[in-house]
């Protein structure tokens, strides 16, 4: 029986990943700080109380315990990477890196994105600081055997996350009749994974050797456009979305907290290359369509009114960028 720790375990993916290792009777130590989250808690495991921000914190509450298995799902910074491997050089046969699909080069300029797609993003500092995490962890498998794997998930939801900038204010505005707004000209291809899914590819990735020293991507093969997504959720909140389009760069400008994210990873397409990861892991397959995670998510916000909440300031922000662009819909 593996004995691993997840430093984290609560999150849209750590939570999938928590579950699954439970079923398959992994002996799991989750490390975080404790607080009560949307997701149910994870049973039958160990809980160490930390704050994965603070390496302080991590190694007093990791104390003399060691694991065949370590993964970080919440290490962002290099200084993060380089105190995991001062803390675990020699007390965990694996090292797991959750780094992110989105420190692949933008724009791509070929397809499909392959794990060896050169690693580089000048306009989100987020993939940046993964980067950099990458090559601490890799400098020390290099250097000093560090026997890190390096996962790199890219959108990866549960039914408690909106996959539209705005979130359930997205969903909320097109029930009301309201424009739904899309960066770009809405045809741009992404993927959508489903946090089971990824914990499939992931779990099954502990304890492997074969993993170790190297680098893989985890995501569903489903190919999405930005259009086809807000028309998912709209089916699955029984509406349809009034699909008003504006330039990425407009919209970044006006909306700067979703700039980042959309000029960095949206309003690009992305086509992955998952055959590493089911090589690795022969039962890896993405099962989850968005049309039924779609309805995952409504049903999960619908189950609970309270969960509805709706920034009404954004929402006017919304309706004026819309005014402003003279939009016609």
């Amino acid at each position: 029986m593996l004995k691993v720790l997840f430093i984290g375990g609560n999150g849209i993916i750590s939570s999938a990943c928590s579950q699954l290792a439970v079923e398959r009777n992994l002996e799991l130590t989750l490390l975080n700080r404790g607080r009560q989250t949307s997701r149910p808690p994870i049973d039958h495991v160990e809980t160490l109380i930390g704050d994965s921000t603070d390496a302080q914190s991590v190694r007093e509450a990791v104390g003399a315990k060691s694991f065949d298995v370590v993964v970080n799902f919440r290490a962002f910074t290099p200084e993060q990477a380089q105190a995991d491997v001062d803390l675990f050089r020699d007390r965990t046969g694996q090292y797991i890196f959750i780094s992110s699909a989105s420190a692949y080069l933008k724009p791509v300029t070929r397809f499909p994105i392959l794990e060896s797609t050169p690693l580089k993003n000048p306009f989100w500092q987020y993939s940046r600081d993964k980067i950099a995490c990458e090559r601490v962890l890799m400098d020390a498998f290099e250097e000093d055997d560090f026997p890190v794997t390096i996962v790199r998930p890219s959108h990866t939801y549960d039914r408690t996350l909106v996959p539209l900038d705005g979130g359930w204010t997205a969903i909320a505005r097109m029930r009301a009749g309201k424009p739904t707004l899309v960066h770009g000209d809405g045809t741009s291809l992404w993927t959508l994974t489903n946090h089971r899914d990824v914990a499939r590819g992931l779990v099954g990735l502990m304890g492997l050797d074969r993993s170790v020293g190297d680098a893989i991507h985890i995501t569903s093969d489903e190919i999405l456009t930005w259009d086809m997504i807000a028309n998912e959720l709209a089916a699955a909140a029984g509406t349809t979305a009034n699909i008003v389009h504006a330039a990425s760069n407009a919209v970044a400008r006006a909306f700067p907290e979703w700039a980042d994210g959309i000029l960095g990873d949206k309003a690009h397409s992305v086509i992955f290359d998952n055959s590493k990861i089911k090589s690795l892991v022969p039962d890896f397959v993405a099962t989850v369509p968005f049309s039924l995670g779609a309805r995952e998510i409504v049903d999960w916000y619908d189950d609970d009114p309270s969960r509805q909440a709706v920034d009404r300031e954004l929402d006017a922000r919304i309706d004026q960028f819309v005014d402003q662009q003279s939009i016609h819909y």
